[in-house]
């Protein structure tokens, strides 16, 4: 049935249709170890177009799945079987950018670090900032909810949307948000699509917020002794940083060394990291703050040296390469996100060590330090048993430390079992209904976030 309706689609789209091997395999596959099967790989080249594809996929109920940059780690852009991927990495336009408004509306397609490039001569700049920030697009970020090492002082993707267009499962279009800077009139809408993983609709406009650049941005590294209580020095570096810190990020010795091994080494030799970032008026405020946060991250001993980072943009790209390096040392294994109250990160960080330990596999830990949030990886075969255990058990420490399973990567397909224990069953059926109006059909992301609506008379399976 799939391959006779293929070549029906010449005439939906004018874009680009390919079914040829390496197309397939290239749109089957994100960053996670999963992969699908694609029956085609179809660019469509304007929003029309979007809805004679959501229009033809119903009435041959053919799951579409859109895909941006393909940076996705639990699944979320990986097509089931027989599905049609809609690629939108061509709708790479920076449409417009108001300065006076402090907007820029782009295609989903638009690369972050396109972005930042694109608004930085208008003195601002995007903040939310993924470690895959050179290559993930802005339509995956709306997405997934992506964040990044700045989401400490100006958090994650969602902040920072200001109008969306979309086309539902359903074929309706919409333009969510508004060009106000504020407005109360019911629940933001929006706010459903962001985070959603193409679950509900398509996203073909995208209007964000921007900030000012501060006028002295300073990345700084600052050496971890070994035994320092984690959680501990994110707590105090909050509190001498409060005005000017935007980010305290976090890279253990064993990731710092891989990093090195790749060619793109943080500091020195032989230590594990925290990286922050310093926002000031002047070179002299920055300096003042550097001390601040040296002498807080060691008290009652002689203050650590903060080595300086002067390209802070550069610090966070070696930054978020560390899954690169771990990727061409370990190659697949299990890569969380998961995240705590930052009182409780000492906890969740005994609880890894602990199943690393009891599991027999090695743990590499990074990520976002100051807000609790950190990517541990361990290095285990994704598809085996014991990866199954170590990481139940890593989502279940952080939701029975008033935690997440996912702090900024989404769910996907990996993480859907774990839906419910974090929202509860009647936040999952008000989810599954907002789902049922938005694409009735279920053609959108199919087995991605919750589940499918069900057919009448029928129950719902557990997420």
């Amino acid at each position: 049935m799939p391959g006779r309706v293929l070549p029906s689609l010449d005439g939906v789209v004018r874009g680009r249709i390919a079914s040829d091997p390496a197309s397939l395999r290239t749109a089957g596959r994100d960053a996670s170890h999963l992969a699908g099967a694609p029956l085609a790989v179809v660019s469509p080249v304007d929003e029309d177009e979007v809805r004679a594809l959501i229009g033809w996929a119903r009435r041959h109920r053919l799951p579409l799945v859109a895909r941006g940059g393909g940076t996705s780690l639990d699944g979320e852009s990986v097509p089931s079987d027989g599905s049609v991927v809609v690629d939108l990495s061509g709708w790479d336009r920076v449409e417009a950018i108001d300065p006076g408004e402090r907007v820029a509306y782009v295609g989903p397609g638009v690369v972050n670090w396109g972005l930042q490039r694109a608004v930085a001569p208008h003195g601002l700049f995007y903040p939310p900032n993924p470690g895959s920030w050179t290559s993930c697009t802005i339509g995956g970020n709306v997405a997934t909810n992506a964040s990044g090492p700045r989401s400490y002082r100006y958090g994650p993707t969602r902040a920072w949307v200001r109008e969306l267009d979309v086309v539902l499962g359903n074929g309706r279009r919409l333009r969510l948000g508004t060009r106000a800077a504020k407005r109360s009139v019911g629940p933001e809408l929006l706010s459903l699509i962001v985070g959603s993983e193409g679950t509900l609709g398509i996203v073909t406009r995208i209007g964000v917020r921007l900030a000012p650049t501060p006028p002295v941005r300073r990345g700084l590294l600052l050496p971890v002794p070994d035994g320092t209580r984690l959680g501990e020095l994110a707590v105090r570096l909050g509190r001498a940083g409060a005005e000017g810190l935007s980010a305290i990020e976090y890279v253990d010795r064993a990731s710092a060394e891989a990093l090195e091994r790749l060619g793109r080494p943080l500091g020195p030799a032989g230590s594990a990291w925290v990286l922050l970032e310093v926002e000031a008026r002047d070179p002299a405020a920055a300096d003042r703050q550097a001390e601040a946060l040296a002498s807080s991250a060691a008290p009652g001993s002689p203050p650590l040296r903060p080595i300086p980072f002067e390209n802070a943009d550069e610090m966070w790209t070696r930054r978020g390469e560390s899954g690169v390096a771990l990727d061409r040392e370990l190659g697949p294994r299990v890569r969380e996100d998961v995240a705590v109250p930052v009182g409780r990160t000492d906890d969740l960080l005994d609880a890894l060590a602990r199943i690393s330990a009891d599991e027999h596999v090695p743990l590499y830990l990074y990520g976002h330090l100051g807000e609790g949030s950190v990517h541990p990886n361990f290095a285990v075969d994704p598809e085996s048993p014991a990866a199954a255990r170590v990481r139940e058990r890593t989502l279940l420490a952080a939701l029975a430390l008033d935690g997440t399973v996912s702090a900024e990567h989404g769910i996907g397909t990996i993480k859907r079992p774990y839906v419910e224990r974090e929202l509860g069953s009647d936040a999952v059926e008000w989810l599954r209904a907002v789902k049922a109006w938005c694409d009735p059909d279920g053609i959108l992301n199919p087995g991605k976030l919750y589940p499918a609506p069900q057919a009448a008379g029928r129950s719902s399976p557990s997420p």
